[in-house]
């Protein structure tokens, strides 16, 4: 099995011509960083890369195996759920939990994709009553999220096929939310909770 370094230098090749994160850094740091053999920079840029261009399920795959090899947990999982994007699409929404005097929680969860909660998104049984679906949660830019907060999320429902619910707006954009930056490496990144605006993004067709 290749090495970590050998694995990002292979994900560096996996990219489309001349790409850029939002915050301007490209491929050519990556490339430096290597050389550097500054590892965990190149691979939060790269993730930055990824986040906002078209990519490969194998780019996410590379990316992941680095990860847990340089011992990233958090990240290592987001690479997974992005791969896991990519092949299946994703619904972002807008979560709101009630407060711990109203619900059943009194603590907060962890905001990295263990939490697999219930949500309703207008599906139907055969009999018509309604039908909840389990789906992995992410909180984005968010370490933990706790009673009586709001934030973006990520959905990735254990049934994909459930979000092709006609209440769930389509749309194509990327997503844009890296889980690094660039002056530091910084992993990202509801039992009752309040959840709205939710949307499927379709895995672009480059990367299907």
């Amino acid at each position: 099995m290749d090495d970590a370094f050998t694995l990002l230098r292979k994900a560096v090749n996996l990219l489309p011509k001349d790409p850029a994160a939002d915050n301007g850094h490209t491929v050519g740091d990556v490339r430096e960083d290597i050389v550097r053999q500054e590892w965990e920079m190149g691979f939060g840029v790269l993730i930055e890369i990824g986040d906002v261009h078209p990519v490969f399920v194998d780019f996410w795959d590379l990316l992941a195996e680095a990860a847990r090899q340089m011992m990233l947990d958090r990240s290592r999982r987001w690479c997974e759920r992005r791969g896991w994007e990519v092949r299946h699409g994703t619904v972002r929404a807008t979560l709101s939990l009630v407060g711990a005097e109203e619900g059943r929680r009194r603590t907060a969860f962890a905001a990295d994709g263990r939490l697999r909660p219930m949500w309703d998104i207008g599906n139907r049984t055969a009999g018509g009553e309604r039908e909840l679906n389990i789906a992995r949660l992410w909180v984005e830019y968010a370490q933990e999220l706790g009673p009586g907060e709001t934030a973006d999320v990520r959905l990735a429902p254990l049934k994909p096929r459930a979000v092709e619910a006609p209440e769930v707006r389509r749309c194509d954009h990327h997503v844009r939310s890296p889980p690094c930056c660039r002056n530091g490496h910084r992993d990202r990144g509801p039992t009752a909770a309040r959840l709205s605006s939710s949307r499927v993004r379709q895995a672009p067709a480059a990367v299907r």
